[in-house]
């Protein structure tokens, strides 16, 4: 009985000791030391892959597809042949014009070879006729003189000169008209001109069947296929031209400050994550969208790796600020309010809250630039009162 009811004191002051010693030592926090070592502090958005163009391929003539020659994920070169269109039409509007233009040109060589000789030859047989007409009229004249003949034969004599005059002038106006800067001419070499303009088109046209690539790239989109009635106005293909590989995001305004041309960014593409890259920063909108509150970054990409495709999905890490030496600890132990940025220290076992400056700030930990030392360690758990004793779990 003595020795049981021993036993129970002994057990009551253990317990009571050990009571007394948790209450003394306070509970058990969460803590972590402030330490100095290297800082980084990096934005992270999403973006896309950029093509550094988009060219939208077309017909500019209507027609009938007769074969496409490319497919999706093809790759094509400047001039080279996508899509051919039927022919037959454009084939007989060529020879059509090239008949209209051979009639042209049998014009305007008639004009010198037969119409300007015919032209001088009736002027030379007008100029006769008038030459006789006028000694005509100066014989009839001399002959009324005398006596020997009316009035009326010489006014027969004197229309006969008129009308020897006229044919004369008419000839010698044809003749003009007929030479080589005479209207007749004038109007052959504009007849020739619209028949070699006309058949200009027609060959541009039938070139203009052959569908081909403006610029080097990657066909993305087809829509067309043999048997399709195509119009100026329709989409047929869709090419990424070659050339520099570009990022695109939308950042929140707020990381504003933080964006700076030149800055270096890792990226990742969310079909192949473990793939990382490198990317820089050229860019940096002047604008804002105010629908989303964002503004747009471009990104270049030195050494592309071979997976990434136009509009792919990747994760941007863009890096802002980096220290190779900072006194940092971790984010959750930083207490903000609107007045100021606390953290509390653990002093002599107890707690004690210290205001602080802090400078580059992550997602795991922020950099101290005032209030705190190296190697004291602060609360990363919930906030307690000043005075509370507590002990690091």
């Amino acid at each position: 009985m003595k020795r049981s009811l021993i036993l129970l004191l002994l057990a009551l002051l253990s317990t009571a000791a050990a009571v007394g010693w948790q209450q003394w030592r306070g509970a058990a926090v969460d803590t972590a030391l402030v330490e100095d070592t290297p800082i980084a502090h990096a934005i992270v958005v999403s973006g896309r892959v950029q093509a550094p163009n988009r060219v939208e391929i077309g017909s500019v003539v209507t027609g009938r597809v007769s074969r496409v020659l490319v497919t999706e994920g093809d790759r094509v070169q400047p001039g080279q042949p996508l899509i051919q269109l039927e022919t037959d039409e454009l084939k007989a509007s060529l020879a059509q014009a090239l008949a209209a233009e051979a009639t042209a040109r049998t014009r305007l060589a008639a004009v010198g070879e037969l119409s300007l000789p015919q032209a001088a030859d009736s002027v030379a047989q007008a100029e006769a006729q008038l030459k006789f007409a006028e000694s005509d009229y100066q014989r009839q004249r001399a002959l009324r003189d005398q006596g020997f003949i009316s009035d009326a034969r010489l006014d027969d004599a004197e229309r006969q000169l008129a009308v020897a005059r006229s044919q004369a002038t008419t000839a010698r106006t044809q003749r003009k008209a007929q030479s080589a800067s005479g209207v007749g001419a004038r109007e052959a070499e504009v007849r020739l001109a619209e028949a070699v303009a006309a058949r200009e088109l027609a060959q541009a046209r039938l070139a203009q069947s052959v569908i081909r690539a403006s610029v080097a790239g990657t066909v993305l989109v087809r829509t067309v296929e043999p048997g399709d009635i195509v119009t100026s106005t329709r989409r047929l293909l869709v090419l990424a031209s070659s050339g520099e590989t570009r990022l695109t995001a939308q950042i929140d305004e707020k990381n504003l400050p933080y964006l700076r041309e030149g800055s270096r960014a890792i990226a990742s593409s969310d079909a192949f994550p473990d793939q990382r890259f490198e990317a820089q920063l050229y860019y940096v909108s002047p604008g804002i969208d105010t629908a989303r509150g964002s503004v747009e970054a471009r990104f270049r990409i030195a050494q592309p790796p071979e997976y990434l495709r136009a509009d792919m999905t990747v994760s941007i890490d863009i890096e802002v600020a980096r220290k190779a030496r900072a006194l940092t600890a971790p984010a959750a132990a930083v207490r903000e309010t609107d007045s100021r940025t606390t953290m509390q220290r653990v002093v002599d076992g107890r707690v004690e809250s210290v205001p602080v400056t802090l400078g580059i700030r992550t997602a795991g930990r922020v950099e101290i630039l005032s209030g705190l030392a190296a190697g004291e360690r602060v609360l990363t758990g919930p906030a307690l009162p000043d005075g509370t004793r507590v002990h690091a779990r």
